[in-house]
């Protein structure tokens, strides 16, 4: 398994299990570098520390810090880059900041299964009249 398959499927077990992912902001907002393609993408990690670790390794990305988003947050960027045909970078790891940049619309699917939803309960309740 490659560096980045690895990666990816840390990524999906700690988002699934956690129902969160980290980005990172600076000043100037969240950084989408253009991938090898020229497509736009913005990077997600899994866990705080690997956010960190990329902030502290990467020179391009001194002075970020990490940004937690909810399940359903993330799911609302996605809904965005798909619109703007932009990627995902999910878990990008070493001096480089290398991992797969992902089509926001296969991870909104995968997203789907698992993200909460209202109840009947909820929804029948919470209607606003």
């Amino acid at each position: 398994m490659s560096q980045s398959a690895s990666q990816a499927s840390i990524f999906y077990r700690d988002v699934e299990k956690n129902k969160r992912v980290w980005t990172i902001k600076d000043q100037g907002g969240y950084p989408m570098p253009k991938t090898r393609t020229g497509v736009r993408s913005v990077p997600f990690w899994s866990s705080k520390s690997r956010a960190e670790l990329i902030i502290k390794n990467v020179e391009a990305y001194n002075g970020f810090h990490p940004v937690e988003l909810n399940i359903e947050e993330f799911y609302n960027w996605l809904k965005i880059l798909s619109r703007d045909k932009q990627l995902a970078g999910i878990n990008w790891s070493g001096a480089d900041a290398v991992g797969y940049d992902m089509q926001p619309e296969r991870l909104m699917e995968w997203v789907e299964v698992f993200m909460p939803r209202p109840s009947f309960w909820d929804r029948l309740f919470n209607k606003r009249a």
